[in-house]
């Protein structure tokens, strides 16, 4: 039986998270993580999407991602092939290292958006054992762009869109978001399923 086509709208931000076979590391290294963001890059180049928010842990990521030319599902298709082709290579692996298809559900709104973009953000924090203090210390999470904007961020990300949609009367500023996400833990739908 064929797969259900995933709906897609091109001005929607979409919540997707990939998780490792059977809960496995796929990124054993930070050499294998520079390469996803490598893989990234290229494909918001030639895709042209955008991402909001993104976290890269050892089994599972997560992005909270908008592709208004190109269907999401040919975009993930491109990223999560070309890392798992360079997986394969670089650990002479067999088979598949991805549990199942990517989970995507769209974040319908506001609020939605800064809900699923502080648990993104969150995840370093919210593991059994805290893999950092704080989420600024976590290198390959999007939080950091954030919290120093001094950094640059990668060409995708886009930090000038999550503050605003903050409730009043708290400021519009990527300063008053990373309070926002420190003060308020959000539960994400597929949180059961991605535990480390």
């Amino acid at each position: 039986m064929p797969r259900r086509k995933r709906n897609w709208h091109p001005h929607a931000y979409y919540h997707v998270s990939m998780r490792g076979n059977n809960r496995q590391n796929i990124f054993q290294t930070q050499e294998d993580i520079t390469e996803l963001m490598r893989i990234m890059e290229y494909g918001a180049a030639k895709d042209g999407f955008t991402m909001l928010a993104y976290c890269v842990m050892s089994n599972h990521y997560h992005l909270l991602i908008r592709s208004e030319y190109v269907d999401l599902a040919k975009v993930m298709a491109r990223i999560n092939r070309r890392y798992s082709d360079y997986y394969a290579k670089r650990y002479s692996h067999v088979g598949r290292i991805y549990e199942k298809r990517y989970f995507s559900k769209q974040a319908n709104g506001p609020n939605a958006i800064l809900a699923i973009s502080s648990y993104i953000h969150r995840n370093p924090i919210d593991t059994q054992i805290p893999i950092v203090e704080k989420p600024e210390d976590y290198l390959y999470s999007s939080y950091r762009y954030y919290a120093n904007e001094e950094l640059t961020p990668p060409s995708f990300l886009r930090t000038n869109v999550v503050a605003y949609l903050l409730p009043n009367p708290i400021d519009k500023t990527n300063q008053a978001y990373c309070q926002y996400c420190l003060t308020y833990k959000q539960v994400a739908e597929e949180d059961k399923q991605l535990e480390v």
